[in-house]
């Protein structure tokens, strides 16, 4: 039994390192946040391919009033962990996902999931 427990605990830091690094792409400010308008990019980054109606679900589920625009990294952690652990969106196929890329605020840009 212990060694389930390692294992899903191994499995669930992987994901939380790959939430983290999808998120931090963003974070332009080092600060642990993001703006609203990224987290579909983060979310499909990290291979789920929820409706609109099903994001719009996850943000006001993580928006905060007082961060009105932002999303906290602590709050997006805990909610996409969940999220991914449940599988419950469709995933991008394979072809599609080596064409997510990202633009930062310098111009330069990269693919989200290329290794």
């Amino acid at each position: 039994m212990a060694e389930s427990f390692d294992g899903q605990e191994q499995q669930i830091l992987a994901l939380q390192k790959r939430i983290g690094d999808a998120f931090h792409v963003f974070d332009h400010d080092e600060n642990d946040t993001v703006d609203i308008r990224e987290i579909g990019t983060i979310i499909r980054s990290l291979n789920c391919c929820p409706s609109e109606c099903d994001l719009q679900d996850i943000l006001t589920e993580i928006e905060e009033e007082e961060s009105a625009g932002y999303i906290k990294y602590e709050l997006f952690l805990p909610v996409m962990t969940k999220v991914l652990m449940e599988r419950r969106y469709k995933s991008i196929s394979n072809n599609l996902r080596k064409y997510i890329r990202v633009s930062d605020i310098f111009g330069k840009t990269r693919y989200i999931n290329e290794k």
